[in-house]
């Protein structure tokens, strides 16, 4: 089951169990990613990954706005934006720690290095490339760019 699926599926199921906030959540990620696939010259179909980077920055915003609504001592507000971000959550895949992180850039560099390619700097791409599709948003890309410097240098 896709996560398109699975969040289409839970809008029943947060109907059926009286969720307001998680139904209505679970509604404006959906037509957030309808938006999405319809925007631009032609309609595409977003992948997992591409709908886990967007659920991702759509629970960013609202952690984003919980602190701007307590900042400006709106206590109520900032609760329900940190329920929604919470409900948005629950679909991320579980993130990963430094160590993990490191062991899958290390794999695919040895898995590189077992294919006969010499690193360098220069190599920094296709490795980025092969650990790419591995931690899936579930680890900051800029840490990993600088993880993938370190090894190579």
């Amino acid at each position: 089951m896709s996560l398109k699926e699975k969040l289409k599926a839970d809008v029943i199921v947060h109907m059926k169990a009286g969720n307001k906030v998680g139904l209505t959540t679970v509604r404006n990620v959906l037509g957030e990613i309808e938006t999405r696939e319809k925007s631009g010259k032609s309609p595409v179909e977003l992948d997992d990954l591409q709908i886990t980077a967007l659920l991702q920055k759509e629970a960013a915003k609202r952690r984003d706005t919980a602190a701007t609504y307590s900042a400006a001592g709106h206590d109520d507000r900032a609760q329900a934006e940190i329920a929604e971000a919470e409900v948005i959550e629950a679909y991320l895949p579980r993130a990963l720690n430094r160590e993990e992180a490191e062991a899958i850039v290390d794999e695919a560099i040895a898995g590189l290095k077992a294919d006969g390619t010499e690193l360098t700097m220069r190599s920094m791409g296709a490795v980025m490339k092969s650990v790419t599709p591995k931690i899936g948003g579930r680890f900051d890309g800029k840490a990993i760019s600088e993880i993938v410097k370190a090894r190579l240098a």
